[in-house]
């Protein structure tokens, strides 16, 4: 599918045009700023700006790794769904989740999806991960992400309250490109809006080159 794909509905140009008003000036540069946007967008909360984080250059360097190509590798079949449409009208990416590298049953005191990210890291060199649902992936990939295990980028956000901050606390403090939400908020869906809004950029980038 050519460049000049058409790849927003009227409904969301309306609804972005809305959410920029009533967020008002944020201070981010233009890519952030729809990160930030597709968020809202996706979850209704226009607070959800005082939790997002961005290390420098993060969204430049994701969008360079999809327009390549890039894996993108998600915790869950949820995140999967909601980032492979925009990735099939963009750049192809494959999208896997590291489901496919669990085990069948968590080992003793583990999750799959902390399994899954071991071998998945290996499989996939400079992926783009995304961790919505699992903070035991997230550690998992903490432990691992070095050399050629380095992912391209990381979009930090599991949800919930175990495990879940401090996670995202060592994310932090990793010199790992991400973008990631603070406290306990995330989900499948705000990955793969942050995700999307990633290849939606680098794709309209690229036709307007």
């Amino acid at each position: 599918m050519g460049p000049g794909v058409d790849l927003d509905h009227p409904i969301f140009t309306e609804s972005v045009r809305r959410i920029r008003q009533w967020l008002g000036p944020t201070g981010l540069d233009p890519a952030e700023q729809e990160v930030l946007e597709r968020l809202v967008h996706s979850s209704g909360d226009l607070t959800i700006a005082a939790d997002l984080r961005f290390s420098a250059g993060a969204c430049v360097l994701g969008q360079e790794a999809l327009a390549s190509g890039a894996v993108i590798l998600t915790d869950t079949a949820m995140a999967a769904a909601a980032v492979s449409p925009m990735a099939g009208r963009t750049f192809a990416n494959p999208v896997r989740s590291i489901l496919e590298w669990a085990p069948d049953v968590a080992p003793p005191g583990g999750t799959r999806t902390a399994e899954g990210m071991a071998a998945a890291l290996a499989a996939c060199p400079g992926a783009v991960v995304l961790i919505g649902s699992a903070p035991t992936a997230l550690e998992r990939l903490l432990d691992q992400a070095g050399g050629p295990l380095r992912p391209a980028l990381v979009i930090g956000m599991p949800v919930g309250f175990v495990g879940v901050a401090e996670s995202k606390r060592r994310l932090a403090a990793s010199d790992l490109p991400q973008i990631r939400l603070q406290g306990s908020r995330g989900g499948a869906g705000l990955v793969g809006a942050c995700c999307n809004a990633l290849l939606r950029r680098a794709w309209l980038d690229q036709a307007a080159a």
